[in-house]
Parts: structure tokens; sequence; C-alpha cells
């Protein structure tokens, strides 16, 4: 079968979008695909796919699947890349639009100016509780000690979209990211696994953060990642509501609401268009 698609990325976090409003994607197995298209040196190459479906409760439903060929709940930077497909491609004619994902539904601004894309997105509310994560235990996991590799660490952990967990360090090694981001991402504390994200607190204002994503590894940016750390960190008093987040290839603005509530803003951006072989 003959696959169109598109590459897009946020700040890096990039992904391959699938219209499935399409015959014959509509009910095409692209989980047994991922992997495959997925891989950077016999594949297209990305993060994970996105997949553009029908909803029967919003604009359009947004699958996330990952390299691994897991499903994700809910994916920032996806949905920024999403957003800006459906209204370059005119399948959502408006600059305010909803999307379905298995996490809620997103409620989505986009802004153009000199033809760069912005886009706004309501991430819900942070939760904290650890049942809400999902985490064992009861209560919060506020700078909590756990044992990882025979090295104690501290951790912080809430959920954004999916489950995240917040490690400060001083500096960014992604020898130290590798090593034990995939220790703690299975950690028996996480009964569904966890995203890992290693922060370094520059002021109350600005952080600078590298993740090692369930069923990806190291990526260049995760959007869930940034507004997790932001209010994780913000729920600790070590940042104001409004932070921004340095990634690898640039910057997430990520403000927390008093009502717990998310908002992450940052650039969408088309690498290329194809067709490929499955």
């Amino acid at each position: 079968m003959e696959l169109s698609f598109t590459k897009s990325h946020g700040l890096g976090n990039d992904f391959i979008i699938i219209n499935c409003l399409e015959e014959p994607y509509k009910s095409f197995d692209f989980i047994k695909y991922a992997k495959k298209l997925c891989d950077r040196n016999t594949g297209i190459g990305a993060d994970g796919l996105l997949l553009v479906c029908k909803s029967d409760i919003a604009d359009l439903k947004m699958r996330i699947i990952n390299s691994d060929g897991s499903e994700a709940e809910m994916c920032g930077n996806g949905i920024r890349c999403f957003a800006k497909y459906a209204f370059d491609k005119g399948i959502v004619n408006k600059y305010e639009m909803d999307i379905e994902t298995l996490d809620g539904i997103k409620h989505i601004s986009l802004f153009t100016e000199n033809g760069e894309t912005t886009v706004r997105v309501n991430m819900g509310k942070a939760l904290f509780d650890k049942k809400d994560i999902p985490m064992l235990g009861e209560g919060e996991c506020m700078e909590q000690k756990i044992t990882v590799l025979g090295k104690e660490m501290v951790i912080s952990a809430v959920h954004v979209g999916i489950p995240h967990t917040i490690v400060l360090v001083d500096n960014i090694d992604l020898d130290y990211i590798r090593k034990y981001g995939s220790a703690i991402e299975t950690h028996k504390l996480f009964p569904e696994g966890t995203n890992v994200n290693f922060v370094v607190l520059i002021d109350k204002t600005h952080i600078k953060m590298r993740t090692f994503e369930r069923g990806c590894g190291i990526t260049l940016a995760c959007g869930t990642g940034a507004s997790s750390s932001v209010a994780c960190l913000n729920h600790l008093g070590l940042t104001e509501n409004k932070a921004f987040v340095e990634l690898e290839k640039g910057t997430l603005e990520i403000e927390c609401m008093p009502d717990g509530t998310v908002f992450m803003t940052g650039k969408a951006e088309t690498a290329f268009e194809g067709n490929c072989i499955l």
C-alpha cells in the first residue's frame, strides 16, 4: 500500500502525520507498522505517529502511536503539530478548535505571523495525587526519595495528560538521562510506566529540561513534560505561575492557572511531505 504522510515537528520532537479520514487508512493497523515507519535508519524516522481521525464529540480525534508501537493518551508537541496540519489542510477552517484525545478534549488556539505558526494548548489540570498519576502509595509524590540502580534519587511526580516524573539535576547529561531515565520509566512504583524529566532550575521563570519519554527514549522536546515540570515546580514554590522551558531546539511557555489548569504555548513546523510503500 502507498502511504501519503506529512512530517512535522514541535521544537525537534518529530511526528509522521497520517490522514485517517481518507481511505484506505481509516481501518489500517498503524500500530503494527509504527516501528518500521519511525525507524531513523530504515524508515521515515520519527518519535511517533499522529493519526487524524473522525470524532463525534470534537472537531477531530488525535491518536498517538509511539515509536515502539504503544499508544499514548496525550502529547503536547504532537497536538500542536496536529492542529497546524488540520488547519493547513483545510480539515478544520478555524483558529480555535477542539481535539479529542485519550486524555479528553483539548482546546487549541492557533496564531500565525510571518509564516510561523504558534499554538496555545489547554493541557488540562495538573493532578498530584498518586492514584491519579498513577503511582503506588497514597498522597502526593513531592521530593520523595527512591532507589534507582542502587542510587538514592529525589523525585516528584504529576499527571498532565500522561504520567511524568521530575528529577532536578545540575546539568543536562545525556548518558545520565539515558541510564536513569530508562530505569525510572519502568520503576515498580509506576504500574503504567512514567515519562522522566531531568530539569535544571535556572531561576523562578526559567528552567532547562530534557525528557526520557515512555515508549520513545530521549527526545529533543516534550510538551507534556514541560507542562508537568513547571506545574510540579510551581506546586513546590520553586517557579512563578508562568515559566519558560528551554529545550534543545527552542523554548516553550508554560502557564499555571489558579484552578490547576496548565496552558502550553509553542511553535509547530512542517518539515516535508511524501509517500512511501508499506
